[in-house]
Parts: structure tokens; sequence; C-alpha cells
């Protein structure tokens, strides 16, 4: 569940975000360019503070946590994988930035990745991969994390249309199974008929149902 009430007071374009989005529903977040897509994640996420107002999740108040205490995992467009690490490597910075993995972890990230068809890849370097293994690896890492909130900020955009269409059918199958409340920015709303139950538009910083 995500519920906010909340002034960003940006200088440029004052934001207002009211919205009530319910547990496990699935909803696409859409606008222009520069609307707040963004700025909405980032304050669910926790990486930017409202100036006023609330924010819940999970029935939570978590209007002012720091973003590892919220139950919200966020995909960005880049993929911010570290080239120097393997894949499993990569994926194990989701809950041990050490690296040092107890047989449980280990086992945990082994089904994740198996889960985004990464299993035979464990071991290979992000610049071996294709980008569409690579979003797979930013995707595990935040499966990994567990959390029942999960937000994906046009992580595809840069994929080709089959990538993409492979990659949303995916993150359906994967919502479905781990019951998470879904929340996408996209400027492909086309692609998602079918996957979602919800379109948000963010017009000039408020959000409004489409």
């Amino acid at each position: 569940m995500i519920k906010l009430n909340t002034f960003f007071d940006y200088p440029e374009m004052p934001m207002y975000f009211d919205l009530h989005i319910k547990p496990q529903q699935k909803v696409a977040i859409i606008g222009e360019s520069g609307a707040g897509k963004s700025t909405l994640l980032n304050l669910i996420a926790g990486f930017e503070k409202a100036d006023r107002g609330e924010i819940w999740l999970n029935g939570e108040n978590h209007s002012y946590s720091f973003p590892a205490e919220r139950p919200v995992s966020i995909l960005f467009q880049d993929n911010n994988l570290f080239t120097h690490l393997t894949v499993q490597q990569n994926i194990a910075l989701g809950i041990k930035p050490n690296l040092k993995l107890s047989s449980i972890e280990l086992e945990r990230m082994n089904e994740v990745a198996s889960a985004v068809g990464l299993q035979a890849l464990l071991h290979r370097l992000p610049n071996e991969l294709s980008g569409g293994q690579k979003q797979r690896v930013a995707l595990a890492r935040c499966l990994l994390r567990d959390k029942p909130i999960l937000l994906l900020d046009e992580p595809f955009s840069a994929l080709d249309p089959q990538l993409r269409l492979e990659m949303l059918n995916l993150i359906e199958q994967l919502s479905n199974d781990k019951k998470l409340t879904l929340v996408i920015v996209t400027h492909q709303p086309d692609e998602l008929n079918g996957k979602i139950d919800r379109i948000l538009k963010i017009n000039a910083g408020r959000v409004s149902d489409f």
C-alpha cells in the first residue's frame, strides 16, 4: 500500500501528490518529461524529502524514514552495475554491501537469479552481458531485498521492443508470484495493456487517474 498527501516545494514547479495505491496493485505512471514522475518515485523511496505532508507505506508512516528503512526497492533506467563485480556479486549487493552472504542468503540469491533467468551467468562480468541481461541483474538485486513495494523508473526504455516485452512479462509474473505493489513510470503505456490495474497521469506536479 502506498498513500501520499505530500508537498514538494521544487522552485520552478511546486508539486503536490495526493494518491492511494492499494496493496498488490500494479500502477503505471505517465506524463511529460519534467512533470514530476521521477520525483514522485524518489519521494516514495526516500531519496527526496517532502516539505510537508505524509507518506504511508504498507500501513506505516515513512514520511521521515531513511531509504533503507522503507519497504521499497527501486529500479532505474541506468542499471547501476559495478563493472568489476560478477553478476553474482552485483546481485548480492542488494542485501550485503560486504558481499559475505550466509548459506541461507546465498540460497535466496540463487533462487532470485533463477527466477530472472541468470543462473548460468552468475560468474560473468557486466561487460559480457547484453542490455537485457544487465537489467535482469539489476532487477534481481531489487528482488533479493524482498520488499513488498517495487518502483520502476523507465527501466526498459533503452531496450528494443522485443526485449521490453520480455522484461514486462517477467515483471508481471514476479509481481504476481511475490504479491508486490508495483509502480512503473513509462512513456509507452500501450505496452502494459493487460498487465496493470491502473494508470496515473502526472501533469505539472499534480497526479490524477488517467
